[in-house]
């Protein structure tokens, strides 16, 4: 269920002051990006707070992750407030507290936005060598809140040194899934911000080639509007590539069906993200090449 938001810490991450400056153009080039609105901001935090983040970033074998590990995906994801080290989560208030959100509803012309103190699919996430997300669109209702229909991503990268020959740069496709139009790298506090729509698709397929030991850490943040009625759900749509075989399309489309199961029961009966691998390991009959 929703959780409360603890109260926000005063030290500021993100430097108002420089992306307020222009925001009137930033908002020009979010509106005008192919195949969807969408923004690739460089030194979105203040450098040294994002370097004291990374610092702290809890690795893989920390008790509160769960695991998302199924034939879509091989990642880690930690959506719980109370599990959070000091300065990320001090981040993620700041990032959903209301200036912010003021400003992030003006560069997408989005009006009403609101944050999501479930941190509902997101929070921290992780991926190591191997790591991958297929191509998909996202879920497009809060599973708590029925009435929230879901608007905005907002994705930090918080990997120092992170090079581009390791994989991992989030792909968006055309609406037909034929093109890849653009990869965005997930450099050292670079944060990509786009529109969430049922065309939105966005990934990185191609499994991470990283050294051992080295991960592709995120923060990961996604903003709503609410609606005067309950909303028609639409689940995480998985698609395969052009150049994916028919057996992995099928691998594809069959897990596809198991998360979407997954997220009906989820919806319905409130369960938390803590289920996630027991439910997609019991749903799910294929498993990871």
């Amino acid at each position: 269920m929703a959780q409360p938001l603890p109260a926000l810490q005063s030290r500021h991450a993100f430097p108002y002051w420089k992306w307020q400056a222009n925001w009137r153009g930033l908002a020009a080039d979010y509106s005008g990006r192919f195949p969807f609105p969408h923004i690739y901001l460089d030194q979105f935090l203040h450098e040294e707070m994002a370097h004291a983040m990374a610092r702290e970033f809890p690795g893989p074998e920390a008790d509160a992750w769960t695991h998302y590990q199924h034939p879509n995906e091989n990642k880690l994801g930690m959506s719980h407030w109370e599990s959070f080290p000091p300065l990320l989560k001090s981040t993620a208030l700041e990032l959903n507290s209301p200036g912010f959100v003021a400003w992030l509803s003006r560069l997408t012309g989005i009006r009403n936005l609101i944050a999501d103190p479930a941190l509902d699919g997101g929070g921290l996430h992780q991926a190591s060598r191997g790591g991958f997300l297929n191509v998909h669109t996202d879920f497009t209702t809060h599973h708590y809140q029925k009435n929230w229909q879901r608007r905005v991503n907002l994705v930090l990268y918080l990997t120092p040194g992170w090079r581009a020959e390791w994989g991992g740069a989030l792909e968006f496709w055309d609406a037909d899934m034929r093109h890849c139009i653009v990869k965005y790298p997930c450099l050292f506090n670079r944060a990509v911000i786009f529109t969430t729509s049922q065309c939105s698709l966005h990934g990185f397929p191609q499994r991470l080639r990283c050294p051992e030991g080295v991960r592709r850490n995120s923060l990961a943040l996604y903003y709503y509007t609410a609606e005067k009625t309950d909303l028609v759900p639409r689940f995480t749509n998985y698609r395969p590539r052009p150049s994916d075989k028919r057996s992995q399309a099928a691998i594809i489309w069959l897990d596809k069906q198991a998360v979407a199961l997954y997220s009906r029961a989820k919806r319905r009966f409130g369960f938390s993200d803590g289920w996630v691998s027991r439910a997609l390991r019991l749903f799910s009959r294929a498993r990871l090449g």
